[in-house]
């Protein structure tokens, strides 16, 4: 019969730490949750970003499949400049006859497909940037600094001229040019909550385990930092939102005759005293998502941070 071996006193104590780690995570989300749920601000915002998401997906859908495009795309010059709730054409329609409220669903779809994108390229470069700045310091955290740095200073709209001189206009420019930009802001974030973390008993326990790095800083910085991911994931999809729209007006972002939000404001503009309802409508689309996503992520900050939630 094989030896039983027993783990010493050493092992079992590190084996605890981790495991006390894991229970206080749990919890921390869970009443992270619980506190979000019991806002009624909070609810608000979530809908409205529920709506944005349900409302995006079928844009995008309408974007995918070909023969859902006539839906958007289709002109009938007989009915031209119909304001809304006219008959078949809630939103109106636009210079071309084309119906609105088809166009701002797509449109939505392009906003929702940027933000979520530029979100999640951003957390994921943020944090395995910021991760391995915080948690080996030295050469490797001045490396990275100067990355962020440079990316803080480095003015978005430069990066998308830049961009759309080597590519050619779209959405392409404008999800990398933001993503060149951003992703520092939430690796400062991660950068400083990693060299906190990796003086934490857990992570010493890990360690003495034997654990590698780079399991460590997944299995345990990851989950110590969804909250913050989550709400800046949230400001990053607004943000999104509200560049590519900006993009789309001045003609960098998607281009005709693909339907986005921003162009739609900017073929509105010069009918807004005899037609306005061709900017309005758009532009209170945004507004409705970027206040939603805002108000969720504020929410989420609070739920998330026990500080703010014992003041």
């Amino acid at each position: 019969m094989s030896d039983i071996r027993v783990p010493s006193d050493t092992e079992m104590l590190v084996e605890a730490a981790l495991d006390d780690d894991a229970v206080v995570k749990y919890a921390l989300v869970k009443e992270g949750f619980s506190s979000l749920r019991r806002s009624k601000v909070g609810m608000l915002g979530a809908l409205l970003v529920l709506i944005f998401f349900v409302v995006g997906i079928v844009g995008a859908l309408l974007l995918l499949v070909p023969s859902w495009h006539h839906l958007y795309l289709q002109q009938d010059l007989t009915a031209t400049l119909k304001p809304p709730f006219s008959k078949g054409h809630v939103f109106g329609t636009d210079t071309f006859g084309r119906d609105m409220m088809w166009r701002v669903i797509a449109g939505t779809g392009i906003s929702l497909y940027v933000g979520v994108t530029m979100a999640v390229s951003s957390v994921l470069i943020g944090f395995v940037l910021g991760s391995i700045a915080g948690y080996f310091r030295g050469p490797a955290d001045l490396s990275v600094s100067g990355l962020m740095d440079l990316a803080w200073g480095f003015p978005v709209i430069l990066a998308a001229v830049i961009l759309a001189g080597v590519f050619s206009p779209g959405l392409k420019v404008v999800i990398i040019a933001v993503v060149v930009v951003n992703w520092a802001s939430f690796a400062r974030i991660v950068r400083t909550q990693a060299a906190s973390l990796r003086q934490r008993e857990f992570v010493e326990a890990a360690r003495a385990l034997g654990v590698p790095d780079w399991l460590i800083i997944l299995k345990h910085f990851a989950p110590n930092m969804l909250g913050t991911a989550l709400v800046m994931s949230s400001y990053y999809i607004a943000s999104g939102v509200v560049v590519e729209a900006s993009f789309a007006f001045i003609g960098l972002g998607a281009q005709p005759p693909t339907p986005s939000l921003g162009q739609m404001i900017a073929t509105g503009a010069p009918f807004l005293q005899t037609d306005p309802w061709m900017a309005i409508v758009p532009g209170v689309v945004i507004a409705l998502i970027v206040l939603g996503l805002n108000i969720f992520g504020d929410s989420l900050r609070d739920a998330f941070d026990p500080r703010l939630r014992q003041s």
